[in-house]
């Protein structure tokens, strides 16, 4: 499994919406922010889907959509996003397909067990459908700052 690189065009999936329906990455139109996060309700990942929801109308403002993506079910977005008042838009990867064409699924270690989980990652892609920048092994705090800012610079 290859990460995408520069100048890779948004892949060709599909994510499950809160509401049940399916929809292509790519009728999220470009510019666009894909971030990968493993689970709804953790610390780390509630913070960065409230850090993306606080800046959500300065991702607007320069034209750039934001979507969020872990293998939650729908049901679980609902209730993650009601319960923090999330305005980031959540996706589930139901068949592995969008972190597989990502290279997001990798192998984790905790406590010296190791298992398969979803690689903290953002995507940003330009106006032409490419790949401009990605962040690996992303660190929360200020990560959502430091992808608005190359956000505003496409």
């Amino acid at each position: 499994m290859m990460a995408l690189g520069e100048g890779d065009a948004i892949p060709a999936v599909k994510v499950t919406m809160p509401d049940g329906t399916e929809r292509s990455l790519a009728d999220f139109g470009a510019p666009l922010v894909v971030y990968f996060y493993p689970k709804d309700d953790t610390t780390g990942c509630t913070n960065e889907a409230k850090d993306f929801s606080a800046a959500m109308a300065d991702f607007e403002a320069a034209g750039v959509g934001v979507l969020g993506i872990s293998k939650d079910p729908p049901a679980k977005h609902q209730k993650f996003a009601a319960k923090y008042e999330l305005t980031v838009p959540l996706a589930t990867d139901a068949d592995d397909s969008v972190c597989e064409a990502f290279g997001t699924w990798t192998e984790k270690s905790m406590y010296g067990k190791k298992y398969m989980g979803i690689e903290r990652a953002t995507f940003l892609f330009g106006k032409d459908g490419k790949l401009v920048r990605a962040w690996h092994k992303v660190k929360v705090p200020g990560h959502v700052a430091e992808v608005l800012e190359a956000a505003k610079a496409l």
